[in-house]
């Protein structure tokens, strides 16, 4: 397929599959799509000689885009910059301390964790995979998603501090957890080559605070540029190009392109457009935006969900997938636990809400889009199917059952 025909296949499954869920099905928009996106790639997999050419298209669709490109260099740094466009900052400062520390100790503790747990456990069961690969696993599957975060905690009765901090982790989780990936990758890659403190220190420094400058930087001279106007079309030209620009230099430079444009879109959104009371551009921009968002949330989930045609049907794989839902989420618990057990004060988190927090930190597209960029090793089909596991779960069983989970745990601590 050219570039014209992929993109025109993709929005018209996307329109189809959005009509059957609104008509009939009635699920949140995004897991209703995705629920209809796997059973087309199921249909593609188990019946492809009774539906040839709706296998053809299917097929072709998933080879023609490269997922993990597609999210990670294109699509994500406008949903980010959506999200964060729409954070209220107010709320972010007021929880900073909490959310900083859950989106970098939080991070390590569960990969740690992740990894430790999952070792021993594949190995009693007889599936022998190396502990680097399960620290692998573990980064790329600990940070909390902020597109799935965003999707499916809208309209939960979750209470607004805990979702501020949930919000937040999922916006700044991605430094550390690339970091950790590219680390574990990289030993896994080179099995003679050791662990570097300083050298993995230095990748740190330069993906965080390098994306954050970025950030900063661009993000306050469109910010500038959009305040000396009051022609909304322009407005919105530069913060479209903002986002390319910060994707474009962020790769150039190697910095968290994440990190960057959640920088720029918390500038912008904090910030007023015209001394003007009665001006409405930042109402406008924000409302443009919001719309792109859902849309591009719509499209990236039916992604996700066509993607099962790459996943490698073995029981072996499923087993270890479900090994990884129970061991993630203990993971996710401990990690929470253990920085509120040291910084309970300063963090003002308290024990009774890390059920919700466990429950919320919801994994989506990045985990996958990570697990298929992995490079080829005898590990790679069990990892990428694992994570496939972990993530269908979240967003189906985490997602739906959201605000049961969260008005149960509520009224217990009432009592």
């Amino acid at each position: 397929m050219n570039f014209f025909a992929v993109i025109t296949t993709l929005l018209t499954i996307t329109a189809i599959f959005s009509y059957i869920n609104a008509r009939w099905i009635k699920l949140p928009g995004v897991i209703g799509v995705m629920l209809l996106a796997i059973a087309a790639a199921l249909m593609t997999v188990f019946a492809g000689k009774v539906l040839p050419d709706f296998t053809r298209l299917i097929t072709e669709l998933s080879a023609s885009i490269d997922f993990s490109s597609t999210l990670l260099d294109i699509l994500l740094g406008f949903l980010l910059f959506a999200s964060a466009l729409h954070f209220d900052v107010k709320k972010l400062r007021s929880n900073l301390k909490g959310v900083l520390v859950i989106s970098t100790v939080g991070v390590l503790l569960s990969t740690l964790i992740f990894a430790a747990l999952l070792f021993y456990a594949l190995g009693y069961v007889g599936h022998d995979i190396p502990f680097i690969y399960c620290l692998v696993f573990g980064a790329l599957v600990s940070p909390t998603d902020a597109v799935a975060v965003a999707a499916l905690l809208k309209n939960t009765r979750m209470p607004s501090r805990l979702e501020t901090i949930i919000n937040g982790e999922s916006l700044f989780n991605d430094g550390i957890g690339i970091v950790l990936f590219i680390t574990f990758v990289g030993l896994a890659a080179a099995p003679g080559s050791h662990f570097s403190l300083s050298h993995t220190s230095l990748l740190f420094a330069q993906e965080v605070f390098g994306g954050l400058l970025l950030g900063l930087v661009l993000g306050a001279i469109a910010y500038r540029m959009m305040r000396a106007i009051q022609e909304f079309q322009t407005i919105l030209m530069i913060s479209l190009s903002l986002v390319m620009i910060i994707s474009l230099v962020g790769s150039m430079l190697h910095v968290s392109i994440p990190l960057a444009v959640v920088a720029a879109g918390l500038l912008i959104g904090s910030k007023p457009f015209s001394d003007n009371a009665e001006s409405r551009l930042d109402e406008y921009l924000q409302g443009i935006w919001g719309l792109l968002d859902e849309l591009l949330n719509t499209v990236l989930f039916v992604l996700i969900g066509l993607q099962l045609v790459m996943v490698s049907f073995s029981l072996d794989y499923f087993v270890a997938g479900a090994f990884a839902i129970v061991i993630l989420l203990i993971a996710r618990m401990l990690s929470i636990v253990l920085p509120i057990a040291f910084l309970r004060r300063s963090l003002r988190i308290e024990y009774n809400s890390v059920g919700i927090l466990t429950w919320g930190g919801l994994r989506g597209g990045i985990s996958v889009a990570l697990a298929l960029s992995l490079p080829p090793s005898p590990y790679r089909e069990l990892i990428l199917t694992a994570s496939f596991c972990v993530v269908v779960f979240s967003i189906f069983v985490q997602g739906l059952t959201l605000n049961k989970v969260v008005g149960r745990l509520l009224q217990e601590k009432k009592h």
